[in-house]
């Protein structure tokens, strides 16, 4: 796999606004932000697409969304209810490819995806 900008932002070639990092993954503000909260939680093993998950990855994609969920809760929106999304691919719109989670908050996330009005039941 060839290096990204996460790559970098791992590396610290290249600065990020980072609000949580540990052995295996690092969580930083999105340069171009599409809710109040718009975080990406990133794995430190470079994984190009959700179709380059192996097996022994199981536990690294379930450690970012307990990434997710812990960031939630520390910041104070967890109750008020979130959105997680990993893209898959150019036509789901994925621009780099090292497997992210977008962390969405802050403001009612309309259904489908980029509409304002919420899904009825």
């Amino acid at each position: 796999m060839s290096e990204t900008i996460f790559t970098k932002i791992i590396n610290r070639e290249i600065p990020a606004d980072i609000v949580y990092e540990d052995d295996i993954s690092l969580a930083f503000k999105d340069i171009n932000p599409q809710a109040p909260v718009h975080l990406l939680i990133i794995p430190k093993k470079a994984i190009a697409t959700i179709n380059d998950i192996g097996e022994d990855d199981r536990e690294l994609v379930g450690h970012l969304y307990w990434v997710a969920a812990k960031l939630a809760k520390d910041m104070g929106f967890a109750d008020d209810g979130y959105r997680v999304v990993m893209n898959c691919g150019e036509n789901s719109g994925q621009t780099v490819f090292h497997i992210h989670l977008h962390l969405l908050a802050g403001k009612p996330l309309g259904w489908p995806p980029y509409t304002d009005k919420m899904k009825q039941a």
